[in-house]
């Protein structure tokens, strides 16, 4: 029975995420005084603290303890990186993002879209570039591949147009005579 009860303080904060921000914290203190080792209410505690309450400290003390519990829990990489990405850990997201694809049944296109706005964020555009390009390929919705198309356009807005070089046109045999 407990089990149960846990489970459903857990879907309850989910379905009030981010919604109802009051319900979602106090179901999720039900759920983690019931089973604090569950990786889903840590997860969602952690993106609470990151998304809605910007404290990034906590929020990667509750993704570390998700993943202590549970490395191939796929869904808590993604929202992981973009913390670390917020809180300008550069090299941490690096390294999680490699070890992130690695892991069986994560999107990959999802790490390709953070990877590229890790290397924006290090005003490494061109390779931010090819791993959105990358991302693009392998995305499997529309609105995933406009989303992508965006953050595309932005990269190519801060490098700059190209300049073209200048033709030196030829004089013709009439003109140098």
């Amino acid at each position: 029975m407990e089990n149960n009860l846990h489970s459903s303080y857990v879907l309850k904060a989910l379905d009030a995420y981010p919604y109802n921000l009051e319900e979602t914290l106090e179901a999720l203190n039900y759920a983690l005084s019931y089973n604090s080792h569950d990786v889903h209410a840590l997860c969602l505690m952690g993106r609470l603290y990151a998304e809605q309450l910007k404290d990034y400290t906590t929020a990667k003390q509750y993704f570390v303890e998700a993943l202590s519990e549970g490395l191939d829990a796929h869904y808590v990489y993604p929202y992981y990186i973009h913390t670390l990405l917020c809180n300008d850990d550069f090299e941490e997201a690096e390294k999680l993002l490699k070890y992130a694809f690695k892991v069986k049944g994560i999107g990959k296109a999802l790490l390709l879209l953070q990877r590229g706005q890790l290397y924006e964020a290090t005003g490494k555009y061109k390779l931010a570039l090819e791993a959105f390009k990358e991302a693009k390929k392998r995305g499997l919705n529309n609105a995933f591949v406009d989303y992508v198309d965006g953050e595309i356009t932005r990269v190519k807005n801060k490098v700059g147009p190209k300049k073209k070089k200048k033709k030196k046109k030829k004089k013709s045999a009439k003109e140098s005579a």
